[in-house]
């Protein structure tokens, strides 16, 4: 027979799965933001190195998008499996981060109607993600790194396309790895 919890009790129990669910969706969150960051400031800044020592194709780096696509796949699927609790905070993230991934698709299928302008729309939908993700999980770091994301958009709008490249990887720098990192050691030091 199940025993019955007084209103404290479930106020508590209530209150620990809440916070189980917040820590959960944070700390590996790390993971996806850290993979994207990587592989796209590398994949900014190669194809800006590339393009400045005067390689014919510098946006094959952009290559590397695809198994960082189907890594991301991958452990998004192992995690939520793994997960010991399923929250409404998780579908919407995945939501939320899905709809991103596909606008960014939209974009890239279209940058030529851009006039390969791309980038500085690219970080500020990224920015969007990363700081409604913040403003859900309650991390400042990811709110400040949205603005380091929505800054490096600004400035990229008044460069040439080759030079947003530049800005484009300063800002996954500043805007997904910083915060990436510190919510990984933030998340270790809950545990």
């Amino acid at each position: 027979m199940e025993k019955e919890l007084s209103s404290k009790e479930s106020l508590a129990l209530i209150t620990e799965m809440i916070s189980q669910a917040k820590k959960e969706a944070a700390g590996d969150g790390s993971f996806h933001l850290l993979l994207w960051g990587w592989v796209i400031a590398v994949c900014d800044l190669g194809h800006y190195g590339l393009a400045k020592a005067g390689f014919d194709a510098p946006y094959l780096v952009w290559l590397l998008v695809i198994p960082a696509t189907l890594i991301s796949v991958y452990f998004s699927r192992k995690f939520a499996k793994q997960a010991r609790v399923k929250s409404h905070l998780d579908s919407v993230l995945g939501e939320l981060w899905l709809a991103i991934y596909l606008v960014i698709i939209a974009l890239v299928l279209f940058m030529s109607v851009l006039d390969f302008n791309h980038n500085p729309v690219i970080l500020l939908v990224s920015a969007i993600g990363v700081f409604i993700t913040g403003s859900l999980i309650k991390a400042k770091a990811l709110k400040l790194g949205a603005s380091m994301l929505a800054a490096g958009a600004l400035v990229g709008f008044m460069l040439p396309v080759d030079e947003q490249y530049l800005v484009s990887g300063i800002a996954m720098i500043l805007g997904y790895l910083v915060p990436g990192y510190y919510l990984k050691k933030s998340y270790r030091e809950q545990f």
